[in-house]
């Protein structure tokens, strides 16, 4: 069904779905998967769209489309290839503004290039999907309204007053100003390259919980953060410290909107260099929302064994936080390992043998 109409010359028309003809939803952000970037939607037909409003990005529209089809399950939609397991087809000249679909490119003096990437599974591949997928429109559509900046503004901190408030671990005077002090995140950000460890990790958590309040209001801005920090680990002339530590931060006190970053850090656990800092961040998100790494418990329990106690230790933490009942006798094996490690815990930065850390773990078991 298409429903048109004339506004001059121009016919201007629904968007509707190129499988099944049936007008289509405004595509809406989802709270699970990169805010700020792409919104979805889906047909009473199965089939799934992202919206780019640019028409320049097609490709990760694309992506964006696969991924909700695929109810965020990133092995699956790795896993599967057009044609064999999935249809995809385009609708150009969308504007997301009016919700329409602008044949002739132009409305109201404004160029329209937008597309909406469709993608339909397999009916094979729906059935495990669909439910999932039906579940995150509808909390999307629930989205609440944007909380309002307060009208009396609050003086924005400075760099010394962030960094002295940081030191402190005195986190409300920061939190106070976030909404309204958009330099918050910069001061914060810089702190993350301290050669302080304390000093760095109360930053990355500080920044953590800075991003919870700020996303509530500006989830983009948050998304953008999160690609700078995760462009940063993988520039071999970047310094990277804090980086890992406030991606872990930021994704673990926002889980429902930034969880879908996660499996970008799976990449780095085989790299030795990097692979104690990407434990210490899943393991941070872990503590909190165990389920989103449960899935990946079986690279840990090899490392249980690694001749580095700053390894076996880490993998025996993260181990704990997920309650991997599977790695019971193995974590148990390590109760007399009298080498230490530095793990930071609620603005703290403390030695723990191994040993203690088996012991903690083996009681969340």
């Amino acid at each position: 069904m298409i429903e048109t109409k004339f506004s001059g010359r121009e016919i201007i028309q629904k968007p509707t779905c190129p499988f099944c003809g049936m007008i289509i939803e405004k595509p809406m952000e989802l709270t699970t998967r990169m805010p700020g970037e792409m919104p979805v939607g889906a047909c009473s037909c199965g089939a799934v769209y992202a919206c780019d409003e640019t028409g320049h990005n097609i490709g990760s529209a694309m992506l964006e489309a696969l991924f909700f089809a695929c109810n965020m399950d990133s092995d699956l939609a790795l896993n599967i290839l057009p044609e064999d397991d999935y249809v995809e087809k385009i609708v150009e000249n969308y504007d997301y503004k009016t919700h329409l679909v602008i044949p002739g490119g132009f409305f109201e003096t404004r160029k329209i290039s937008g597309v909406l990437f469709f993608i339909r599974l397999y009916d094979d591949i729906q059935e495990i999907t669909a439910e999932g997928v039906r579940k995150r429109l509808e909390k999307a559509a629930e989205l609440p309204a944007k909380p309002r900046l307060n009208n009396n503004r609050k003086k924005p901190l400075s760099k010394k007053e962030v960094e002295k408030l940081v030191q402190e671990f005195d986190v409300d005077p920061i939190l106070s100003v976030a909404l309204e002090d958009r330099k918050i995140i910069k001061n914060l950000q810089r702190l993350l390259y301290s050669g302080d460890d304390l000093l760095r990790n109360r930053a990355a958590e500080i920044l953590g919980r800075v991003s919870a309040v700020i996303a509530e209001a500006d989830p983009g801005a948050i998304s953008r953060l999160l690609q700078r920090l995760f462009t940063s680990t993988t520039d071999t002339a970047a310094f990277t410290w804090g980086a890992y530590e406030a991606i872990g931060e930021i994704i673990s006190h926002k889980p429902d909107m930034f969880a879908g970053y996660i499996p970008q850090l799976y990449q780095f656990l085989i790299d030795e260099s990097r692979q104690v800092q990407v434990i210490r961040t899943l393991g941070r998100i872990a503590k909190s929302n165990p389920e989103l790494i449960r899935k990946i418990t079986f690279h840990f329990i090899p490392l249980l064994s690694d001749p580095d106690p700053i390894v076996r230790g880490h993998a025996v933490w993260i181990l704990g936080n997920l309650e991997a009942f599977e790695a019971r006798e193995d974590i148990n094996n390590l109760i007399d390992d009298s080498n230490e490690i530095n793990l930071y815990e609620d603005g703290k930065l403390e030695k723990k043998t191994v040993g203690q850390l088996a012991s903690e773990a083996f009681k969340k078991l």
